[in-house]
């Protein structure tokens, strides 16, 4: 609390304390008893800043260490994820490309077939099929 918070609070303090010291006695007595019946009912007592809604949670920004953690956590398995995909896609492709190079090598075809242009763009074509 600051210097200017604890005098606003000292002068709410006074005022509230001055205006009870004039109330009925059974007055005072209901007060007190609709009092301690409302602190039955809260449980166990909680500081003022947290009573009076001046945690940090509600404050942007401020989130609390472990949830930063879990968002970095998670991101770092999204792009964990993405990566691997890119990778399996990849090898994919490369599997691909040896299983035509295999065949082509396994084929009786003569040597002079492979070197023939019209077989180069068949091969191309055909491949993309």
């Amino acid at each position: 609390m600051t210097t200017d918070e604890k005098k606003f609070s000292s002068n709410i303090k006074d005022l509230l304390d001055r205006s009870a010291a004039g109330l009925d006695a059974r007055v005072s007595g209901r007060l007190a008893t609709a009092r301690a019946t409302a602190l039955g009912r809260l449980g166990a007592p909680q500081p003022e800043a947290a009573l009076a809604g001046a945690g940090n949670r509600s404050m942007p920004g401020s989130r609390p260490i472990v949830t930063q953690a879990k968002f970095w956590i998670g991101i770092a398995l999204l792009a964990s994820a993405v990566f691997g995909w890119q990778q399996w896609q990849a090898f994919q492709q490369v599997e691909e490309a040896e299983e035509i190079d295999a065949q082509l090598l396994s084929s009786d075809l003569p040597i002079d077939a492979y070197l023939d242009q019209g077989f180069q763009v068949w091969l191309k074509t055909g491949a993309s099929r």
